[in-house]
């Protein structure tokens, strides 16, 4: 896994060719058991170095479609699934609990769910009060630079562009770590005021 932004964070990626962009997934060491989000398929090397950093204690998915890896990779590690509880009746695989609004299921990591996107309830997660975690309302297309589901995909595009307002109001906010396409290590609240702008 390469190493991010932080000492305590960690990234894997999956190229893929239909899109021509990378898939993400990031891990976060935590005193109480790593937790990893959106998790994608482990190279070999990539599994060991998981095992070395201490396993995963809890896998967070985003939205349904984010599911990816998770089963195989709870199972294999006994960890516990949390998904995204506005998709609890229909959601693909089974998770141990459910989360919603402004839950922190371990200390220094807060949920918001973010309407207006393809799933309802979409979760995004804010790591350390400085780092932003999303799923696919808010990817990466253009290095440098954040962009929105593109519109065929949204369920409600004043909701998406709502829901994106509210997290370029979080304070200190420095990186965004994308589930789709390039992350923003940097200014990741004025990549979001940059984004918002280009809708006006």
């Amino acid at each position: 896994m390469k190493n991010l932004h932080k000492s305590t964070l960690f990234g894997w990626s999956i190229f893929d060719e239909s899109r021509n962009l990378d898939f993400h997934s990031a891990l976060w060491r935590h005193p109480a058991g790593n937790v990893v989000f959106d998790p994608l398929p482990l190279s070999a090397h990539d599994e060991a170095h998981l095992e070395a950093l201490g396993g995963v204690s809890l896998v967070l998915l985003s939205n349904s479609d984010h599911v990816r890896d998770a089963a195989r990779l709870a199972a294999k590690a006994k960890a516990r699934i949390l998904g995204p509880r506005a998709e609890r009746d229909t959601f693909p695989v089974r998770c141990d609990a459910w989360l919603g609004d402004e839950d922190e299921p371990v200390p220094g990591l807060r949920v918001l769910e973010l309407e207006g996107s393809k799933t309802p309830g979409e979760l995004a997660f804010v790591v350390e009060s400085d780092t932003l975690v999303t799923g696919d309302l808010v990817r990466g297309h253009q290095a440098g630079r954040l962009n929105l589901l593109p519109d065929a995909k949204l369920s409600d595009r004043a909701r998406a562009l709502a829901s994106v307002r509210r997290l370029a109001a979080l304070p200190r906010l420095e990186a965004v770590l994308v589930g789709d396409g390039w992350p923003v290590f940097r200014d990741g609240t004025r990549a979001l005021e940059e984004l918002i702008s280009a809708f006006k």
